[in-house]
């Protein structure tokens, strides 16, 4: 890499000679201006405004604005001959904890390089100081014809340097914070919390410029003379929030789909109540109904089982078999199909009860044969 400036660390009374590398690089992509109608190149000439002619570089010096709008000339000279200590010397001056530097303050960053083999020594023991008191180091420098505010720190087996602002040029932020009170409710702290938890960490490496990378593949298409087809533009937008606790829930559950994670405990649950299916729920099986000699209606599924035939009940079966005998009225198939299908229900409503019946029936159907027998004879010998 090439380096930018050659001088020296100031560490007391130690010198380390040192190149200043640039640590950072702008991968923009930049555009000249054209003349819409034919695309001829747009170009800036710096013309004197007293005169009207065009001015060299050599010709042009520098001067100072003053308020009323007259220019003080200011020539090289002049500033060469201020007292500038820090023109080729990185001076420290304190070293503090890295967590003192306001982010605010960091600029453009800087690497600094041995320039020689003796300055390896003096380079290698300020990298293994700074290391060992875990603290970074605040010097001045001169670069480009000002003096600068800098931080040292070690980066892997190499000091960098970050350019500061000085304290008077950070701006306070009056008038940036929302001016009325606003209150946060718990239950949107832990759904932020959440949030943040889900999005986790990442790898700074697979971070890239989506943008400059369209417009690279842009301009190849615009090049080999191809039509580049737009992107899907996705739905999220910079509308109005209305309900915030809304909002958190539904970034929360994006930030799990994009993760390829499921919905959490919550929708988990979810998940497990929708696989049961309640009895309401169930669709109805195909059934066939049909009314019986008895007059009464009798429903079949076609999807269950012989044993779950709901015909099959203890009715049902009595007129089938009354039903298949012949040579006799319907009248009295069904009479004798009724009659059947009553004592097979008292057969099964309980043994004791049965048996106790069946005792009773027949001691009177004894009684009566008895009787009639009697009757038959008195009629004969009364003939």
């Amino acid at each position: 890499m090439r380096s930018i400036w050659n001088g020296a660390i100031s560490f007391g009374l130690v010198s380390i000679p040192i190149k200043l590398v640039n640590a950072t690089e702008n991968h923009s992509i930049s555009f000249r201006q054209i003349h819409a109608a034919d695309g001829g190149r747009i170009r800036y000439r710096k013309v004197c405004e007293l005169d009207g002619e065009e001015v060299t570089a050599s010709d042009i010096g520098k001067a100072y604005e003053d308020a009323d709008g007259s220019m003080i000339p200011i020539t090289d000279e002049d500033l060469g001959s201020l007292p500038l200590p820090t023109a080729k010397t990185i001076e420290i001056v304190a070293f503090v904890p890295a967590d003192s530097i306001d982010p605010l303050q960091m600029d453009a960053a800087y690497y600094l390089s041995a320039n020689g083999v003796p300055a390896a020594k003096p380079y290698t023991l300020l990298r293994e100081a700074l290391k060992r008191s875990q603290k970074v180091a605040l010097a001045k420098y001169a670069l480009r014809g000002r003096e600068r505010l800098g931080m040292l720190r070690v980066v892997d087996d190499v000091i960098a340097m970050h350019g500061l602002l000085w304290p008077d040029e950070i701006r306070a932020p009056e008038g940036v914070a929302p001016e009325s009170d606003v209150s946060v409710r718990d239950a949107e702290l832990d759904l932020a919390d959440a949030l943040m938890d889900t999005l986790g960490e990442v790898d700074m490496d697979s971070l890239h410029d989506d943008y400059r990378e369209a417009v690279e593949e842009l301009i190849a298409a615009k090049a080999s003379g191809e039509t580049l087809e737009q992107p899907e533009t996705g739905g999220a937008g910079g509308g109005k929030v209305i309900d915030l606790l809304a909002a958190l829930e539904s970034s929360v559950r994006a930030a799990k789909e994009a993760r390829g994670e499921d919905g959490g405990e919550g929708s988990g649950a979810k998940e497990e109540k929708a696989s049961v299916t309640s009895l309401a729920d169930r669709k109805p099986s195909a059934s066939t109904t049909h009314r019986t000699p008895t007059g009464k209606s009798v429903s079949r599924s076609s999807s269950s089982s012989g044993s779950r035939k709901s015909a099959s009940s203890p009715k049902s079966s009595g007129a089938k078999k009354s039903t298949a005998s012949t040579g006799k009225p319907a009248a009295k198939k069904a009479a004798s199909g009724s009659r059947s299908g009553a004592k097979k229900t008292a057969s099964k409503a309980g043994a004791s009860k049965s048996g106790t019946s069946k005792s009773t029936t027949s001691k009177k159907t004894a009684a009566k044969k008895q009787s009639g027998t009697k009757t038959a004879t008195r009629k004969r010998a009364s003939a």
